[in-house]
């Protein structure tokens, strides 16, 4: 009852329509056999009442399409053929087929909605308003209506709705969703911020440097939406070879009857082979189990937490060649923590201890990562005259002492030499006490234990090619590339940067597919312009989810090979229908055209086939290693 429910208007209708159209023609079919009606004007209206439940509107499209000489799609060939075993008196044959056809395209329909229920609008990221000041009064207006020069307040929490420079105020942003960056980062009274960016400390005020139609977010919604609009959608394999198969077999079985006729023979003998050969010729077991494969795979994928939003999307996935990933949040945890303690003249525990004590009052996600780092428990009464200084650090009183934590500007102030970090790559926080050095903290972002296996496993599974594409620094970069195995790092990149890059490794790998798995705002037009984008469910921004191809509903990126395992089985599957379904289907034709099979054979050539294809498509819902 629920999944009824959930389903659209439209798609309970024919799920209605279906079940009162089976109902009906069981009905008809028992009623008829038992009472033995015989009669042709009492059988041919009562199966066309179940026939036009299931399937009026593939019969007011055929009619319109042979209006207007459209002729080259499975509708038209369905109508046809029903119509040619209503002639030949194979009622039941003629309305169930239209059943099997209509809920296929059912099944395609709701599988196909349902991989998008999660999915948001991207447009729903643009920024809502903007504060900004006019003669000396703050009001709020669309960012739309901000000009270039103007003044915008920024609260604590809010997001940058325009580009500019900070003139009043320092504070620390939070860039992850916009550049991938993997720490939130100072900016100081004079620095140049963007818009997307989230003000986490203080209020600032920002001179903007254009109109919000010039702002990075402006440019990342705008490139998302050039670049999906690029993106071509994979035609039904059905559909194309309807264009070759659909006008051939009407052809055919035109010329079947006609040519034997005009040179002699009875054209009632002819005219039955000729009605044999449309009934085979029905492209039912091709457009029922071609949908479905696609379906099973899907919830095949939809079972392992990997959900694919449509059929075109297995068939990119299926020729992956080269794989794309944004680092933070995709190949990282997008979460901060002591990765390294270096001590100076004391010991490690203590250096832990003396920042976490500097640290506790700070609500700075760097002094969180360094508080859960030391565990243990703070006695407040040992801190005193602690100050928190915007872009710098703190300065506390400690048991008497002291203390500075945070970069060298601020640790250099009490002449205290500071040490560079060469072992660990991260935002590093430096700690004096009473001017002396004693030592640094490294706070980074945590690799995902499953990502190496994934690297590991796309490898293994014929992909040539894995980059990663970040905002992070070289050195960040790279030491995350090597621990993972990843031969090909792109860093400091600003969102048009991953996009051109995207597109350019596309170029480069040629017929093969390009995969992307990303999960900020600012990976919507990389996801948008690979052959295949993949979504953290979890972590993904909304832009991110909405244009990617495929959805990793638990993070865990080592599911793209699995996605890829999943997607070249239901296209073996797939071809093997295919190549199964035409090749009986010839062998009928050709026999039922020379005569040497009858109309049960041409039903088993349309409805066994059915059956058949059908089994093997939902072999992907019960394989053990799906």
């Amino acid at each position: 009852m629920r999944f009824f429910k959930e389903m659209e208007k439209e798609q309970r209708v024919n799920l209605i329509r279906c079940a009162a159209g089976a109902l009906l023609l069981a009905a008809v079919w028992a009623v008829t056999g038992i009472l033995n009606v015989e009669a042709v004007y009492l059988l041919l209206p009562l199966f066309l009442i179940p026939y036009l439940v299931v399937g009026y509107d593939v019969v007011w499209d055929a009619i319109k399409g042979i209006a207007k000489l459209e002729l080259l799609d499975e509708r038209f060939l369905m109508f046809i053929a029903t119509v040619g075993a209503f002639a030949l008196g194979e009622y039941p044959e003629a309305v169930a087929v239209m059943l099997f056809y209509q809920i296929g395209e059912l099944l395609q329909d709701i599988a196909l909605d349902k991989s998008r229920d999660s999915i948001h609008a991207l447009m729903e990221l643009k920024p809502d308003s903007a504060r900004v000041l006019r003669n000396g009064e703050e009001i709020t207006v669309p960012p739309e209506e901000v000009a270039a020069g103007e003044t915008i307040i920024v609260l604590p929490g809010e997001r940058i709705p325009l580009d500019g420079e900070i003139i009043e105020g320092n504070t620390t942003l939070n860039k992850a969703a916009l550049t991938g960056e993997s720490l939130p980062q100072d900016a100081l009274c004079g620095e140049n911020v963007l818009s997307g960016s989230v003000n986490l400390t203080s209020v600032i005020k920002i001179k903007t440097s254009g109109a919000y139609g010039e702002s990075t977010v402006a440019k990342i919604l705008e490139l998302a939406e050039h670049a999906e609009q690029n993106k071509a959608r994979t035609e039904s394999i059905v559909r194309r070879f309807a264009k070759i198969y659909t006008p051939a077999v009407v052809v055919s079985a035109v010329l079947l009857a006609a040519i034997p006729a005009l040179c002699g023979a009875e054209f009632a003998v002819w005219l039955k082979r000729a009605l044999i050969f449309l009934v085979v010729s029905c492209p039912c077991a091709l457009v029922i189990s071609v949908p479905l494969s696609f379906f099973s795979g899907i919830g095949a994928a939809s079972r392992k937490g990997i959900l694919i939003k449509g059929a075109n999307c297995m068939e990119a996935l299926e020729k992956t060649k080269t794989a794309i990933f944004d680092k933070t949040g995709t190949l990282t945890k997008g979460s901060f923590s002591v990765s390294a303690v270096h001590p100076n003249g004391v010991s490690a525990a203590d250096l832990l201890d003396i920042a976490a004590c500097a640290e506790s009052y700070s609500n700075h996600p760097i002094a969180g990562s360094i508080i859960r780092a030391h565990g243990g428990h703070i006695d407040a009464s040992r801190i005193s005259e602690v100050k928190e200084m915007a872009g710098m650090g703190i300065e506390a009183t400690i048991d008497g002492r002291r203390v500075l934590a945070g970069n060298s500007r601020l640790v250099g102030r009490d002449n205290a030499d500071c040490e560079e970090c060469r072992d660990s790559a991260g935002t590093v926080v430096h700690v004096s006490v009473d001017g002396v050095y004693c030592g640094h903290i490294v706070i980074s972002d945590e690799i995902k234990p499953d990502s190496a296996e994934a690297v590991r496993s796309l490898y293994a599974l014929g992909v040539e090619r894995v980059v990663m594409l970040t905002g992070d620094g070289k050195d960040v970069a790279e030491k995350t590339a090597d621990a993972l195995g990843i031969k090909e790092a792109l860093h400091s990149l600003l969102p048009a940067d991953k996009a051109k890059a995207a597109e350019a490794i596309k170029r480069e790998t040629g017929k093969g597919a390009t995969l992307f798995a990303g999960d900020g705002i600012n990976d919507a037009p990389a996801l948008a312009t690979a052959d295949v984008g993949v979504a953290m469910g979890i972590s993904g921004s909304d832009a991110a989810i909405d244009t990617a191809d495929v959805v990793l509903m638990d993070d865990s990126v080592s599911k793209i090979a699995k996605a890829i395992e999943i997607s070249r089985k239901t296209m073996r599957i797939v071809r093997e229908n295919i190549v199964f379904s035409l090749a009986v289907k010839l062998a009928i034709m050709v026999t039922g055209a020379l005569g040497l099979t009858d109309m049960w054979w041409a039903v088993f050539g349309d409805v066994g086939v059915t059956v058949l294809a059908v089994i093997n498509a939902t072999r992907m819902l019960y394989s053990k290693n799906r």
